[in-house]
């Protein structure tokens, strides 16, 4: 008979602390004393003047997103991320938004990103100037000024599309020649307990496609709850690196089982002859996630992956996303669209890519406790909403 664990136990076992972020060496108490009291209410911070870029004003507001439930994966989880909103502002009042959602797993915090952002305006004033459409010169001048520190980059990305867009007065799918559809999105099931899990799987009865986070001793058990739970619906899985090849290929039998439709990043992010090795004993596609972060990652990837997973929280900005789908395209791959936990901000601004894709994973703003802005995302089933406001066609809740 498997030990039976509270709460904190289960997680603990299973390799996830409850706010742990275990690759800094950090505690839950430690990351607890760190979050102000009131936080659970997403609160904000108020907004800050980062720089000018030309004459457009750069502010930035950090603010708190708690969700339903502990969100746990195979490396971490948490009950609260912190995000950073971006905002450029044109001297006649014209704003374009962006959301920076940190990630330590890639090197940031919402406090790493507020204190990269001066430096950052003065890469762009540098670089652009008083132009938004010259995206390809911040691009550049972000890679150089900033390296890394992707999410603010991609913030900064996401505002000059929107500015853009509402200077022309068109969605950003329009301005693309995009046509407003794509795949369902699915709704995400973290590691919990078994009673939460089920009651997870209760609250995502109208989604169509559920992806469950995998990566632990108790897959199995996991697998059966939610296919117990969800008998019709389409399961992907997403190990987030937490097996070995060894391990993933052992996998295979069993998720094959359950019907599982797609296996996320089963290995190492660097384990790239481990991806090979699973795809070639998989009758399932394989998909990077952590293991593909910019355009020049999927050349690495063909042959040993069926298909790649889109985050601007990775590779940093709208336009080298379009890249990676132009790539992995040229390589005959397939495309997953993915997100971190985020509002509707940065959501909105990943829903622009989504009908260039085949699997959709944008259920980061659906996992909140409380949104603090509207516009386009998912629907209660995973339907994909677009916006026909110029733009992101985002506002504050």
């Amino acid at each position: 008979m498997a030990p039976q664990f509270d709460r904190r136990g289960f997680l603990g076992a299973t390799g996830v602390a409850l706010a742990g972020l275990p690759f800094l060496g950090a505690t839950p108490d430690r990351l607890a004393a760190a979050v102000p009291a009131g936080a659970a209410d997403a609160s904000w911070r108020g907004a800050v003047h980062a720089g000018y870029i030309g004459k457009m004003e750069l502010k930035y507001e950090i603010f708190d997103l708690p969700t339903v439930h502990d969100f746990a994966i195979a490396r971490e989880g948490a009950r609260l991320r912190r995000d950073v909103w971006v905002r450029l502002r044109t001297p006649d009042g014209l704003e374009g938004w962006g959301e920076a959602a940190a990630t330590p797993y890639y090197g940031e915090t919402a406090e790493s990103v507020v204190a990269e952002l001066p430096r950052l305006a003065d890469a762009l004033n540098a670089a652009i100037g008083d132009d938004p459409f010259a995206m390809e010169k911040a691009d550049k001048a972000l890679e150089v000024a900033l390296g890394r520190n992707p999410s603010a980059r991609a913030a900064i990305s996401m505002a000059l599309h929107d500015l853009v867009g509402k200077r022309l007065g068109v969605p950003i799918w329009k301005m693309w020649g995009l046509t407003p559809a794509g795949a369902m999105s699915s709704f995400t099931i973290g590691i919990d307990t078994p009673e939460i899990m089920r009651q997870k799987v209760k609250e995502a009865a109208a989604y169509k496609n559920l992806k469950v986070k995998v990566g632990t001793p108790r897959d199995e058990e996991v697998l059966k709850i939610v296919r117990e739970g969800a008998p019709h619906a389409a399961i992907r899985v997403d190990a987030n690196t937490g097996w070995t090849a060894k391990q993933a290929v052992a996998a295979l039998p069993m998720l094959e089982e359950f019907g599982v439709e797609l296996v996320e990043q089963p290995v190492p992010a660097d384990d790239l002859d481990g991806l090979e090795l699973v795809r070639s004993r998989s009758k399932i596609p394989i998909v990077a996630d952590e293991s593909c972060k910019v355009a020049t990652d999927v050349a690495h990837l063909v042959g040993k992956v069926d298909g790649v997973n889109i985050k601007l929280s990775k590779c940093a900005s709208l336009r080298e996303a379009l890249k990676i789908v132009h790539v992995a395209r040229a390589h005959g791959m397939s495309l997953m669209l993915g997100c971190m936990v985020e509002s509707s901000l940065g959501i909105a601004a990943a829903m622009q890519l989504a009908p260039l894709v085949d699997w959709v994973d944008l259920d980061g703003a659906a996992l909140l406790a409380k949104d603090p802005f509207t516009g386009p995302g998912i629907g209660p089933d995973g339907s994909l909403r677009f916006n026909t406001e110029p733009g992101l066609g985002v506002k504050r809740a």
